[in-house]
């Protein structure tokens, strides 16, 4: 995995690829191959990835502004693309407030040791984003600092686009998503105590606690493949994000994960969940017992979407508490 740093901790001097990139979709990962290719040339040079935090429309309109990727699931994914560190540059209206000019002086050259950046045609900078790719070539240009303008990408549908992504996303369409990540979509959380309403219908849950900043998919059950942190077994599960309608109308949203057949100690473990498929709208039942029945549905549909990976031996009962072992 590769590092993450500050600007002060960064690797000097830098080919930089200089963008959000959130979601590392094919457009993305075009800039950074320019990167890795200025670094064949010059092997002086540190591949880089800058990017901001929080995000600049967070600081300077208070937009609440999710990622597909957290700068922490970033580390793996850049890695393979020939990408040495990630900076995270801290975004904050002093920032904000820089001329093209200064930001190109201050921020690229003089902190981060810029000798060569790559950035798409749509990327803009200084203050009120006054600041084109062209004016970032210029501007370069005369600090002796090459410039590669990416141009974007497109395919049959448009753009290619973080917001494709996320649209695709929020209807629930996995295979869509995936086919735009060029990888599966996936987010983790920590296995936190919960009410216990699952073991009160007999389907002990896991009860995740994930990032406020990770974008999640539309609200529903789903079938589900997970791994703990760490592990590469995955475990057939389906998963409920969303309130409870039937039991606890007013409830807050909450990702909620039934491991399929399997009875393990969860709570305090960070679990990562890879959704499948989208199996069906959240739902208000006319009593435990339909509702008890639909998700015995949801898991046998789960089940059969896992074409039997992950899925456990039913457990036999050796007196423990099923509840426990999933979400007290």
């Amino acid at each position: 995995m590769i590092p993450l740093r500050t600007p002060a901790e960064a690797l000097q001097p830098t080919a930089i690829a200089l963008g959000s990139f959130d979601g590392l979709h094919e457009g993305h990962r075009t800039v950074i191959a320019a990167v890795a290719a200025a670094v064949r040339d010059n092997p002086a040079l540190v591949p880089t990835v800058v990017s901001f935090w929080p995000h600049p429309r967070e600081v300077l309109h208070g937009e609440r502004r999710l990622r597909l990727d957290l700068p922490s699931e970033k580390l793996d994914l850049l890695g393979p693309l020939g990408i040495a560190q990630l900076v995270l540059v801290p975004f904050d209206r002093t920032l904000a407030a820089l001329s093209p000019d200064a930001f190109v002086e201050r921020v690229l050259v003089a902190q981060l040791g810029a000798r060569f950046i790559a950035v798409g045609e749509n990327f803009r900078f200084g203050v009120g984003r006054s600041g084109s790719a062209h004016d970032l070539q210029t501007l370069a240009a005369a600090r002796g600092v090459a410039v590669a303008v990416v141009p974007m990408l497109h395919d049959s549908s448009g753009r290619h686009s973080s917001s494709r992504i996320r649209a695709a996303l929020a209807a629930g369409d996995l295979s869509q998503a995936a086919a735009l990540l060029q990888r599966p979509y996936r987010f983790q959380g920590q296995v936190v105590r919960g009410r216990g309403l699952g073991k009160g219908l007999g389907w002990p849950t896991a009860n995740l606690q994930v990032e406020g900043r990770k974008f999640l998919p539309r609200e529903g059950v789903y079938a589900a493949r997970t791994w703990l942190a760490g592990h590469s077994e995955p475990m057939a599960a389906v998963m409920n994000l969303g309130p409870q309608p039937t039991i606890d109308p007013a409830s807050p949203s909450a990702v909620e994960v039934h491991l399929l057949d399997r009875r393990l100690e969860l709570l305090g473990e960070e679990l990562i969940v890879e959704p499948l498929r989208f199996l069906r709208d959240q739902q208000r039942f006319d009593g435990l017992e339909a509702l008890k029945a639909q998700i015995a549905r949801d898991a046998d549909r789960a089940r059969a979407l896992s074409g039997g990976v992950g899925v456990g031996q039913a457990p036999a009962d050796q007196g423990g508490d099923a509840a426990k072992q999933q979400n007290p």
